[in-house]
Parts: C-alpha cells; sequence; structure tokens
C-alpha cells in the first residue's frame, strides 16, 4: 500500500502548474519554487515511510498516509507557502522592541527620528553633492559633511565621521601614538559587546599600552611617573558598560589635564556612549556630556553616533584643528570612512540638536524623557483594550518595573516604568514570546516568573495597535484541519 501512495504522490510539473505555485515563482523564481516543492515531496516520501513527521504542525502533526489525494495535494500546496514565505522575507526586517531596554544592540540599537528617516530616503533617492563643492563647482571634500554642526554641538575646533566608534578609537591611537605608549589606567581597559577590548585595539593600531595604577585605585602620580620619552598619550576610558565601587580612585579630569599641559601630551578620552545634553533630568546622571570634556581641556575625544546621540552607526572624532586634520590625512581614514547615508542621517540628527528638540524628536533621548505617569496611563488602557480583544484568554495587568539604557551605557541607571504583564492558562510566557516573535512584524518582549512584559516605554504610539493584533490573532481559537482517511 504505501508503494502505491507514494505512486501517488503528484509530479513536480504538476504542482508547478498549480496557482499556488505559479504565484510563488513569481515572488521567487520558477527554479527555486521546483527545489521547494522537490524537497516538500522527499519529506512526504519518508514520512510515509515512517521516517518522520510534518515538521510544521499542520494537519495535527498527521502523516501523509492518512490524506486522500486532493488532502494530500493541500497540504503540498500548504507547506510551499509556509516555506516560499519564509524565504520570500528579507533577512533584516523591522521588529517591535518591547523590552524596555531602550539602546537595544541586538535589535538596531538607536531607531532614527523621523528627520533622519527623510534625510535618508531624499539623498538615496537622487545624487548628492557628497564630494563636490556647490560654490566652486569642483571637487570637494566628504568629510566637511557635519563638521562644522559637530563642533559647534561639542565645543570642538574640528570633528570628523568614521563608521563606529571602535574604528574612531583605532584611528586616533594609529595616527597620535604609533610605535609610541598610551598611558591609561588598569581600572579603565574596557570589554564592550562583541569582544572588542581596548588593548586588542591599541596593539592593533601599533600603540603600546603602558597600564599605570590597579583595577580598583589609579591616582594621578601614576600617570606622571609612569610618563618617558615614548609616551604619545594619556588616555582615559569612559566605563560605559560596568562600574567599580566601593574603595576606589580615579584622577579628576582636570588633573590630567593639567599634567597633560605640563607635560606636553594630550590627553584623549574615549567617551564611547556619547552625550550631547546632560541627562540628568530624565535620571541618568553619570554619562558625561562631550563639549564638557573638550571645554576642560581634552584634545580629543571619541564616541558613537547611534547610542546615547540617537543617530545612525558612525564614530566621532572631536578636538583640536590640529589633531583632526592629522588623522584626516592617516591612509586608514578612507578604510574607514562612511558613505552619504550616514551623513544624511546623522546631520539631519545634530539638526535637532540644534534646534533645542531633542528630547520631542529623537527616539532614544524621548524614551529616556517619557515621564512614569504617561506610561501608566498608557499601559492601563492597553490593558482595557486587550481585554476587549483577546476574551480574558490573555490576562493583562499592569505592574511596576524598571526600563534600562542598554548600548553598553548607564550600566547603574533603572529607569522607573509601567510593564504590561500578560499571562494566559492555554500557554506559558516562553509559548507567547515564541508567537509574537513569529507574527509578520515580529515583536520582542522579555519573560520574568511566567509572565512576559511588555514595557512601552520602546513602544510607539503606533505599534500598539500592532502588538494588540497579534494578540488578539494568538488568543482567537484556530480550527485544526481534519484529515480524511483513505479507503
Amino acid at each position: 500500500m504505501t508503494n502505491e501512495r507514494l505512486r501517488s504522490l503528484p509530479s513536480v510539473e504538476r504542482l508547478l502548474a498549480r496557482p499556488a505555485a505559479t504565484h510563488l515563482a513569481a515572488q521567487l523564481g520558477r527554479d527555486r519554487v521546483r527545489d521547494l516543492l522537490r524537497d516538500i515531496l522527499d519529506e512526504l516520501r519518508r514520512e510515509e515511510a515512517g521516517e518522520g513527521l510534518p515538521t510544521n504542525g499542520d494537519a495535527a502533526g498527521a502523516p501523509s498516509s492518512l490524506f486522500t489525494p486532493d488532502a494530500l495535494l493541500i497540504e503540498i500546496e500548504q507547506r510551499l507557502q509556509i516555506r516560499g514565505g519564509a524565504i520570500n522575507q528579507p533577512s533584516l526586517r523591522r521588529v517591535i522592541n518591547a523590552t524596555g531596554v531602550i539602546i537595544h544592540t541586538n535589535l538596531g540599537r538607536a531607531p532614527l527620528a523621523a528627520e533622519a528617516i527623510d534625510a535618508l530616503s531624499e539623498t538615496a533617492a537622487h545624487y548628492s553633492n557628497l564630494e563636490y563643492d556647490l560654490e566652486r563647482g569642483e571637487r570637494g571634500h566628504r568629510e566637511t559633511h557635519c563638521q562644522e554642526r559637530l563642533a559647534r554641538l561639542v565645543a570642538s575646533e574640528a570633528a570628523l565621521v568614521v563608521n563606529n566608534n571602535a574604528a574612531a578609537v583605532l584611528l586616533v591611537l594609529n595616527t597620535l601614538a604609533e610605535q609610541g605608549e598610551v598611558i591609561v589606567s588598569r581600572g579603565e581597559l574596557i570589554e564592550i559587546g562583541g569582544s572588542f577590548r581596548i588593548p586588542e585595539v591599541m596593539e592593533k593600531s601599533g600603540a603600546r599600552l603602558r597600564e599605570v595604577g590597579t583595577t580598583n585605585r589609579t591616582r594621578i602620580e601614576d600617570y606622571e611617573r609612569a610618563i618617558n620619552e615614548q609616551t604619545r598619550l594619556l588616555l582615559r576610558v569612559h566605563p560605559s558598560n560596568y562600574r567599580i565601587v566601593g574603595f576606589t580612585a580615579r584622577p579628576q579630569l582636570t588633573e590630567l589635564v593639567e599634567l597633560s599641559r605640563r607635560k606636553g601630551i594630550p590627553v584623549y578620552e574615549d567617551l564611547g556612549s556619547g552625550c550631547l545634553v546632560d541627562l540628568a533630568a530624565y535620571g541618568i546622571k553619570d554619562e558625561p556630556v562631550v563639549a564638557e570634556s573638550l571645554k576642560a581641556g581634552v584634545a580629543v575625544v571619541t564616541f558613537s553616533g547611534d547610542k546615547m546621540l540617537g543617530g545612525p552607526q558612525a564614530g566621532i572624532i572631536a578636538g583640536t584643528r590640529e589633531i583632526i586634520e592629522r588623522v584626516r590625512r592617516n591612509p586608514l581614514t578612507r578604510a574607514l570612512r562612511v558613505d552619504k547615508l550616514t551623513y544624511a542621517a546623522l546631520e539631519a540628527t545634530l539638526r535637532l540638536y540644534e534646534r533645542g528638540v531633542a528630547h520631542e524628536r529623537v527616539p532614544v533621548i524621548r524614551a529616556m524623557a517619557a515621564p512614569l505617569a504617561e506610561l501608566r496611563e498608557r499601559a492601563a488602557r492597553f490593558c482595557e483594550r486587550l481585554a476587549q480583544t483577546t476574551a480574558q484568554r490573555i490576562r493583562a495587568t499592569v505592574e511596576a518595573g524598571d526600563s534600562v539604557i542598554g548600548g553598553g551605557a548607564a550600566p547603574e541607571v533603572k529607569l522607573p516604568t509601567a510593564l504590561v504583564a500578560l499571562a494566559a492558562a492555554e500557554w506559558s510566557a516562553a509559548a507567547l514570546a515564541e508567537r509574537l516573535r513569529a507574527h509578520v512584524v515580529p515583536i520582542i518582549a522579555r519573560t520574568e516568573r511566567d509572565h512576559l512584559l511588555i514595557d512601552l516605554r520602546t513602544v510607539t504610539t503606533d505599534e500598539e495597535g500592532i502588538i494588540l493584533d497579534a494578540l488578539a490573532a494568538i488568543a482567537q481559537p484556530v480550527p485544526r484541519p481534519t484529515a480524511s482517511v483513505s479507503h
């Protein structure tokens, strides 16, 4: 009987002529659909031989022997649609960040302001003056874009943009300290995500590391004693993703600057996240403002564009005109440069800071600034709307909780928030989370104590409707197809 059923499987060519296959072939190409159909038929043959069950869970996981020929044809087309749909999805997709982690590295860090998105679209769709001087009518330099705005915002003489902060660190060290020594406290030899370590970057740059002090205590005298004829830089690294507490000591920035002036050796500060405005009003009190370092006398700073600044991925170098010009002439600058889209998005973001509306228009700043009362009100409304669409199959309550900054910034800062806690008798928190991730717009939440937690601090009001629709679809009973037995 098995052999008879195997012989009754439709041919690939017959299946390719079916509407489901022809529609999918218009999206993926006929050859790709043919390969998918062959894989599905091979899978059904293995199932018929008892080697496995359907992988997609349709038809209650029934083996193919429980299908009539017509039902088997439907099963093949269902599997084709599922797999074809998955293939047709882009690899890089939009998701909704409901975790409450504002700068979520795994989810693309900073979402861009509407103005930055408009600038991206305009620049991407047309030619631009990326390397063209409109006044002179001749070739220009891409490095001039954003330079004046950055310099004004951070109180520097000049600035340069490269593709991320790791590149900025590498470029500054290679330019200013190749074959020389860089003095840094042992308490600042940081590692951030992706195993990016200051000592290893320094080694690649050609500079030599000179560690001073101890992990928890370093004094200005330690720097001074370490200075010799090979010293090129005094490096200060902001501990953006950790804190050392207790019996600690660290020189004040003013002390390093004073030593720098006496010895004629520049101070370089890697700020990591890079705040352009003071965020203390929003409960974030330990992230230094870039302009304050430069006003204090630091010769050069580096920081990220897609963290606390809230722009596109970029590494920003700001400092004295002489140092920035030396960095610009380094051949590595070309290898680490950014494209027109980065300049467009960064400039549009910087303009929002110039206008003084970053707290309203830049998404990460807006999320940090969101008042707790507003979040509680949104969470309560969300729960009410959910109760109307899920018939209580998914229950929601409002709980007190915390949001975090993320992105390796402000590790001790917790922002009070209102969490929507979801629970259901039919699904565990992990099962609910999995279903939300499988939504047409994947929704990423967090789980604690067998509750699925949604933090609306990182969810826009427009996205609330998408989450509610996804939960309503999950709660809707779905009749499973019944398979007919062939006699």
